[in-house]
């Protein structure tokens, strides 16, 4: 019912996916209502950028956030771990363009937040509710969004590749614990064929084995192998949800998708704005603070 930021300030240092740059990443409390911002330090003046759809400026194999010439890239693995484990509120300063990859998933974002604790707030919570269906397709990729008394997501892959294939995974509902024990872990993946042209176009070159699930054209590389036989689709699914968390508030709703990506999250999201008779904002009630007919209705 109420809102949530971390309990004290934490850091971590790394490189980016994609820059290969050094980086370092410092949450902090944040008050009530203040939603997610990111604060590039290390420019001149400081930049505050708003964790809001509205903020994408990129999303070429990440997303990545701008306001005016200052940016912040590859958000959607923190941004997965802050709306899963329900931190509402917080100030990321990064002292770079991009944030540190750590080891390709959000396990290690939610080891932060889990090490600087939780503290809840006064002020009560916002939710997006669905009052009915959105949907985009395009060609074999599709997003749907329809109504639901918590949240959960329905995501589907299918790669033409032997370790891959067609993989599906519903989780309903997408809590906490269940975000933290089912998805978290999982990492981003990318095929060795690929990797020559990504440098060239000046991505992937702080990809190693140690932060990415890495592909020949038979098998996975990576020694270790995988953390669990569909990670792939897990991996979508955690980018999916560090990408609709950029709505500024907790869903309640079905997200169905299937073969998308960030652009078309992100073009999804632009659609959904525009079908405002879908959906609605409210605050949440104690149940005792509501005719009963009205608390049923909203009890989550």
């Amino acid at each position: 019912m109420y809102q949530q930021t971390i309990a004290e300030k934490v850091s971590c240092t790394g490189i980016g996916l994609h820059s290969g740059a050094p980086t370092q990443l410092t949450l902090h409390p944040a008050r009530a209502g203040a939603g997610v911002v990111f604060v590039r330090t290390d420019l001149a003046t400081p930049v505050e950028i708003p964790a809001r759809s509205n903020q994408v400026s990129s999303t070429a194999l990440a997303t990545t956030l701008g306001h005016g010439d200052a940016s912040v890239g590859t958000v959607e693995h923190l941004m997965a771990a802050l709306y899963g484990l329900g931190i509402d509120n917080v100030r990321v300063e990064v002292d770079g363009p991009e944030l540190p990859v750590m080891d390709g998933s959000s396990a290690p974002f939610v080891y932060l937040v889990r090490s600087a604790g939780v503290f809840q707030q006064r002020a009560r919570r916002r939710v997006l509710r669905i009052r009915k269906p959105v949907e985009v397709v395009d060609g074999d990729r599709s997003i749907r969004i329809e109504p639901a008394r918590d949240f959960r997501v329905t995501y589907a892959v299918d790669f033409q590749h032997p370790a891959i294939r067609r993989q599906q995974l519903e989780l309903a509902p997408l809590d906490a614990e269940r975000f933290e024990r089912e998805i978290s872990a999982a990492r981003t993946f990318g095929f060795l064929r690929e990797v020559e042209a990504l440098w060239q176009a000046g991505f992937a070159r702080g990809g190693s084995l140690a932060n990415t699930v890495v592909l020949d054209d038979e098998q996975v590389v990576n020694a270790e192998g995988l953390r669990w036989s569909d990670e792939f689709v897990r991996h979508k699914l955690l980018d999916c949800v560090g990408d609709f968390s950029l709505l500024g508030m907790p869903i309640l709703g079905h997200i169905i998708t299937r073969k998308s990506g960030h652009a078309f999250n992100h073009a999804f999201l632009e659609r959904f704005f525009q079908q405002k008779p879908s959906w609605y904002t409210q605050t949440l009630q104690e149940p005792g603070d509501l005719p009963s007919k009205m608390a049923k209705s909203l009890a989550i």
